[in-house]
């Protein structure tokens, strides 16, 4: 959450400074840029959001937890970049085919600068989101890092408009800036598109990679007095985990004894996996020739 808090303080003012650039040295993709940086504001408000509301223990209304906040709010960003994508690209489209000046030299300056920030800021956060696991933290990460691919292609743009007016004279290069936009909405889009498909499949409990799944399942085959494991169900909740298992025991176990065994594979699964919130142990008589 401290990390969205410095990403919109951050995104407010390179947005400000982008855009007066943007217009002072008559350069769209400066301007498309600081409207790139305006919605990396509400996408690390939506995380923010999100996170927060994730955060919240269960209650009677909602006994399994509010962790699909998380998913929801990475979810919106993915969107959020798409529709940026295209708004800014139909308006480059636009902007070629209207003849402008050639943007001002020193708007350079400013886009070196804006990348180094945002390319700093996308490492760290995107640290935070790898540390905790959050698919929303990742989505702001990469937000960050889509608004520093804008400037980068602004950077190339601009350098060949101004390169082509007055090594090659004459009109025409004008347009490069503008060219160099519609190329990195093709970029933001892609970026969007990689991060609403983890996002949809947390919000549809798909079962996580083997990374996440094995660990588990071992865990629990370890457990003394545990014969076998015949189902396990494995889904993401915000930052965590939720687990439902059967685990198959000796038919003549009591009741108690089966109790605590199932305890026992719940602390294995959990020591296992941190990150598991909760686990429902179904115990189930063993039959071997099942």
């Amino acid at each position: 959450m401290r990390a969205a808090l410095i990403g919109m303080v951050v995104n407010a003012g390179l947005a400000v400074v982008k855009l007066i650039a943007g217009i002072l040295g008559n350069t769209y993709a400066l301007v498309a840029d600081a409207a790139e940086s305006g919605a990396d504001v509400f996408g690390s408000l939506l995380v923010w959001g999100g996170l927060s509301v994730a955060s919240r223990p269960a209650d009677e209304d909602h006994p399994y937890g509010h962790g699909k906040a998380e998913a929801l709010a990475a979810a919106a960003v993915a969107l959020m970049l798409l529709g940026a994508a295209v708004g800014i690209a139909i308006q480059a489209a636009r902007e070629i085919r209207t003849p402008h000046k050639v943007p001002a030299p020193w708007t350079l300056g400013v886009l070196v600068a804006v990348v180094l920030v945002k390319w700093v800021l996308s490492r760290r956060v995107n640290a935070i989101g790898a540390e905790i696991g959050s698919i929303a933290v990742k989505a702001d990460a990469w937000h960050h890092l889509s608004d520093a691919v804008t400037s980068t292609a602004a950077f190339i743009g601009i350098s060949i408009a101004l390169w082509g007016s007055r090594y090659r004279g004459g009109t025409g290069w004008e347009s490069a800036d503008d060219w160099a936009a519609l190329v990195a909405c093709a970029l933001i889009a892609f970026n969007g598109v990689m991060l609403l498909r983890p996002a949809l499949n947390d919000l549809m409990d798909r079962m996580p990679g083997p990374e996440i799944v094995e660990p588990i399942r071992h865990a629990a085959s370890a457990v003394s007095g545990v014969l076998a494991v015949e189902k396990l169900a494995v889904r993401k909740a915000g930052l965590g985990y939720r687990v439902d298992v059967h685990i198959h025991a000796d038919p003549a176990t009591p009741l108690e004894d089966a109790h605590r065994l199932g305890g026992r594979v719940k602390g294995a699964m959990q020591a296992a996996v941190p990150q598991i919130q909760s686990v429902l142990v179904h115990m189930e008589p063993y039959e071997p020739n099942q």
